[in-house]
């Protein structure tokens, strides 16, 4: 964990409230996100990224130090999907893409404008995956976490991550061989 992301935590533990700012300003985009790509909804994925933070916030004193910071957060606000989608707050929205940023006029806008279509074609895929590949592939992929860190953010044995990571990587490359017009 960095210093400063430490020294926030250790803040918050010793009661200092405003320096859970600091934690929100560092990790409410990927939350955000991270709920938004489970649950397709934004308003949807606001709510459940506020309930994760708010969770947070109350139950800092369980986090264990010994583990990164980002996997409890994440556990948090996976529960928070977890805890919408089975109330049945799931909702589709027509507006599912991450629009890219406007190209720059500068060299290689082409290469540029090229890999955001393919990241949204990817994104698309991903998003039609059932939440249980598509959520260890975004905290493998987008969060940078290893087996045994996703498999602390779910509470599922570091086997079962793998074996999730292993199908959702297949049938990401069923879906980009689909598309191709490939055949088995």
């Amino acid at each position: 964990m960095p210093e400063a992301e430490k020294e926030l935590v250790l803040r918050c533990l010793g009661g200092d409230t405003s320096a859970f700012a600091g934690i929100l300003d560092i990790y409410q985009d990927r939350i955000y996100s991270f709920a938004l790509r489970l649950l397709k909804d934004p308003v949807a994925a606001e709510e459940a990224a506020q309930e994760a933070f708010v969770k947070a916030f109350r139950g800092l004193s369980s986090y264990n130090s010994a583990y990164p910071f980002s996997s409890w957060l994440f556990r948090v606000a996976h529960n928070a999907c977890m805890d919408a989608l089975r109330a049945g707050n799931k909702t589709v929205s027509l507006d599912t893409e991450d629009f890219p940023d406007l190209p720059d006029r500068s060299a290689g806008v082409e290469l540029k404008v090229e890999d955001s279509i393919a990241s949204e074609r990817i994104e698309a895929m991903l998003a039609s995956l059932p939440p249980l590949y598509s959520e260890v592939l975004l905290l493998a992929y987008k969060e940078n976490m290893g087996s045994s860190e996703i498999a602390r953010v779910l509470g599922a044995p570091e086997g079962t991550v793998k074996a999730r990571l292993f199908r959702g990587r297949e049938l990401m490359k069923v879906k980009l061989y689909r598309e191709a017009g490939a055949t088995f």
